[in-house]
């Protein structure tokens, strides 16, 4: 459904929306208050929704219940991906002024990549129809792995692109507020925060290689594809602030998203043989998240995931 005009617009309006965000209202790094996060968050769900209803207008319900099912997942990925930015921040213990920055850095550059990786796989698709059963198998293996392996003893400082970093950039010791890199001696040095930086650009590509698939087992629209992971995308910081001191009692939104992952990859594998309605996609994704959501109030356990 996308023409070149589209295509333009949405893009035209994204680069207003993150200048208005990240130039003019926040553009100062702080820590938000709780009631500005929930507006704010309030503020993307409802231009995503009006969104939705725009495709509803013009494209009608099936592209309409296709796009409102993809920005269902893609936002339930993002939720559990806030947990590990959680988990990253405090482990190089980042003020909470400063996590406002990293984020805002961080979703330009999610923006950037999974605009590649979409417009990678809707290349692969068009040209390599075998490529859908191996995204619906890769995603089938990536939810069993979720609900086999819980995420346990994660150490973001040990990955192989921290190490590298550290060995090859001429890296500071010490914080130098929000600047990534200084200037030392005629010397450009990056600071701690540009190292982190780059783990959460690396947790994102790693979160994509999930929810992209997921999105075109839902639909093969690239314009579908691309606004529903950038709508996700743009509320994520406010989410992240509004969410913070809850995520880690979201002890079976894993399980959820886990089940979520292995019904779009037997959907995707079973295509051929059984078509299910987009209607009823959504449906189970909201069932399942839904039921997640109400079995972590009902039984917190010890709050831990």
């Amino acid at each position: 459904m996308g023409t070149p005009l589209l295509w333009f617009a949405f893009n035209l309006f994204v680069l207003v929306a993150l200048a208005l965000d990240l130039g003019v209202f926040h553009r100062r790094p702080r820590k938000p208050g709780l009631r500005e996060a929930a507006l704010w968050s309030l503020a993307w769900i409802t231009l995503s929704v009006m969104f939705g209803a725009g495709i509803l207008r013009y494209s009608g319900h099936q592209k309409a219940l296709e796009f409102f099912t993809g920005y269902l997942i893609e936002k339930s990925l993002s939720v559990d991906n806030l947990f590990i930015f959680l988990l990253i921040f405090r482990t190089f213990a980042i003020e909470e002024r400063l996590q406002q920055r990293i984020l805002a850095w961080g979703i330009l550059g999610a923006l950037i990549m999974r605009g590649a990786l979409i417009a990678l796989g809707t290349e692969l698709i068009e040209h390599y129809s075998w490529v859908l059963y191996a995204f619906g198998a890769f995603l089938l293996y990536a939810g069993i792995r979720m609900l086999l392996t819980p995420k346990k003893n994660i150490h973001p400082e040990n990955s192989y692109l921290f190490r590298f970093a550290r060995r090859h950039l001429r890296v500071l010791t010490d914080y130098h507020g929000d600047t990534l890199f200084v200037r030392n001696a005629g010397r450009v040095f990056a600071t701690p925060l540009f190292l982190v930086l780059l783990i959460v650009e690396l947790a994102d590509v790693t979160f994509a290689l999930d929810s992209i698939p997921a999105v075109f087992g839902i639909t093969r629209d690239p314009f579908i594809v691309y606004t529903s992971n950038v709508f996700a995308i743009l509320g994520l910081r406010a989410l992240y602030f509004l969410l913070a001191g809850v995520l880690e009692r979201l002890r079976y939104l894993d399980q959820g998203l886990a089940f979520v992952l292995m019904y779009v990859g037997a959907k995707m594998l079973a295509e051929p043989w059984l078509h299910i309605p987009a209607q009823i996609s959504l449906g189970v994704v909201a069932g399942i998240l839904l039921i997640s959501l109400v079995m972590s109030v009902l039984f917190p356990g010890n709050a831990k995931r």
